[in-house]
């Protein structure tokens, strides 16, 4: 992929719909960021992240949306500010990851337990970074209108449909053999696309157990 291709891609995740809806490659959380400079730094950890894996990438695992504790700050879907900063080789390489959160909202900098939960298992059964990518149906992340920016909530019809243009784009830039969806809405929006994926537990709630199982009797059918 060119620079121009992957510029492009990341341009179309400018046109996120309105409402309870935060972009965080093109907009500033006024409360929580460090300051404008922010979604420029999500957008180039995206960049990086998904330019080390095209081509070597096995495994896509899409997730519901992206969450408060993950992207909204990290700008790489279900990857935490913690984990980028502590695993740094792991996840990007090229250059130095930066937390976009002010440090007196989060001293440590937000950790999300689905990111957690997935980066450890699938690194845990032998799956090398830059052999899974991971992704959103719905590619930003949906709050809380009530609770503010540091809230998660499900989005809605009208929002999943808005994201599965997105969805389709980056499942062409992966065309992998195993596609893994993480819960029953994210299965959904790969059916509507007419994509085949092994639907398993959302790690959330309770499910980390199953999931874990799961996923790693989909990793034995790759090797």
């Amino acid at each position: 992929m060119s620079r121009k291709q992957l510029d492009r891609f990341v341009q179309r995740l400018k046109a996120s719909p309105s409402g309870a809806v935060f972009n965080p490659w093109w907009e500033v959380d006024p409360e929580n960021d460090i300051g404008r400079i922010a979604p420029i730094i999500r957008r180039q950890q995206l960049r990086a992240y998904v330019q080390e894996r095209l081509g070597r990438a096995k495994l896509v695992v899409i997730g519901e949306a992206l969450g408060y504790r993950g992207g909204h700050f990290s700008g790489i879907p279900m990857t935490s500010e913690r984990m980028l900063l502590r695993k740094q080789r792991h996840i990007i390489a090229g250059i130095k990851p930066r937390r976009t959160s002010k440090p007196s909202v989060c001293p440590n900098g937000f950790s999300e337990p689905t990111a957690t939960i997935v980066w450890g298992a699938l690194l845990k059964i032998g799956v090398l970074p830059d052999e899974f990518v991971l992704w959103n149906a719905f590619p930003w992340h949906s709050f809380d209108p009530h609770r503010g920016l540091l809230s998660n909530r499900m989005p809605n019809k009208s929002e999943q449909l808005s994201g599965r243009p997105v969805l389709k784009d980056f499942l062409e830039l992966f065309p992998c053999e195993q596609i893994v969806a993480l819960g029953k809405i994210a299965g959904a929006q790969l059916e509507q696309l007419g994509v085949h994926a092994h639907c398993v537990r959302h790690p959330a709630s309770g499910g980390a157990r199953l999931f874990r199982q799961q996923i790693a009797k989909i990793v034995n059918r790759l090797t």
